[in-house]
């Protein structure tokens, strides 16, 4: 048996094989309401054989998503259109998941297949927030830095949210602190400018994720895993960092987080990052050693030989493929394939094994 399709049990839950899904961002909601697109994006990679699947970044409050056509999760109108996802996911073998998000001073803009930026006074644009008034880039809005109030309003937005995806029915919750979004916004001293309890030093950037982090885990229940999607690496001197990130995983494992899934970049469009095949994956490796939490490696992980070698040689505990899965819907059945592995194939699908 190849590693790869070794399951892996995190608390309650068993996933049955190390191949997840990565939450993907499809643009195709209104009003925050998944959709039939939806149902087939994400159904279709459980009966491809992922062991996860991940609902894109859903956003807590209407002001924290990245598009208009952003998926939601901030009421409880919004519950009924992710139970049919996260019950046919189940059907088919997959452990259902969410993410959960706040888009901060990256919100209020375009899809990007209508060229991003932000959105202009008739698209409805609305007023976005970060830790301090400091755009994101100069074809994005500016945010207003949020006030200590407005941080702990967002924080039970993050708590209520998770209430409705256990209310859906979804095994995982995954919190996005990456990516330039809201809560990495915090942890960067490149977006976090503040002078207060919430800015400066590590304890300082670290407070609202932390909190964030509680509130989520405390109303998940017990029996079911919360992972964080991180930036490891700001990827430019004097931002975050991979030390910061070791020492930060440690914490989010005291307060209950199951699984850090290493990402990184994100804080600034200007900034170079080395991309390649498998460039996030030591990141992975070093949370995993020096933390002690399971880990999940991302970015540019597309054979399935590769993604076999990071299992086995324990750099992570799963691989979270993206473009991959966008290629190919049946991605995990098909390295099942290539690796000689024997699993079960969907009974309508049992004609074309061979």
């Amino acid at each position: 048996m190849a590693e790869l399709f070794n399951p892996l049990t995190l608390r309650g839950i068993t996933f049955r094989n190390r191949i997840f899904v990565s939450p993907m961002c499809q643009y195709s909601a209104a009003e925050g309401m998944p959709n039939d697109w939806h149902f087939v994006h994400l159904g279709s990679r459980a009966v491809g054989g992922a062991g996860l699947v991940m609902v894109e970044a859903t956003a807590v409050s209407p002001e924290g998503r990245i598009s208009p056509q952003d998926t939601g999760l901030w009421s409880d109108a919004h519950i009924e259109a992710y139970r049919r996802i996260a019950e046919f996911v189940r059907q088919r073998g997959a452990a259902p998941g969410i993410q959960l998000a706040h888009a901060g001073r990256k919100g209020s803009t375009r899809v990007p297949w209508k060229g991003g930026g932000q959105l202009q006074s008739s698209e409805e644009p609305w007023q976005t927030v970060a830790p301090s008034a400091i755009p994101f880039g100069p074809n994005y809005p500016m945010p207003k830095a949020l006030t200590e109030e407005q941080i702990k309003e967002i924080v039970n937005q993050f708590r209520a949210s998770a209430v409705r995806a256990v209310r859906a029915g979804f095994d995982v919750v995954e919190i996005h602190m990456a990516h330039g979004y809201l809560v990495h916004e915090f942890l960067s001293p490149i977006s976090n400018r503040r002078e207060d309890r919430y800015g400066g030093d590590f304890e300082n950037r670290t407070r609202f994720p932390l909190r964030v982090a509680e509130a989520v885990r405390e109303e998940w229940p017990k029996r079911l895993p919360v992972f964080v999607r991180m930036s490891a690496t700001d990827w430019v001197e004097g931002g975050w960092d991979i030390e910061e990130s070791v020492r930060f995983s440690s914490l989010l494992r005291e307060r209950g987080v199951d699984l850090i899934d290493c990402s990184s970049g994100g804080i600034s469009p200007t900034i170079q990052i080395p991309i390649a095949p498998g460039y996030q994956v030591p990141f992975a490796e070093r949370i995993r050693k020096e933390a002690n939490i399971a880990t999940g490696a991302v970015g540019l992980i597309s054979e399935p030989q590769q993604a076999e070698q990071i299992i086995a040689s324990g750099q992570a505990d799963a691989v979270f493929l993206a473009r991959a899965m966008l290629r190919d819907p049946y991605w995990a059945l098909h390295a099942a394939q290539a690796l000689s592995v024997e699993v079960r194939w969907p009974d309508q699908y049992l004609r074309a094994v061979n």
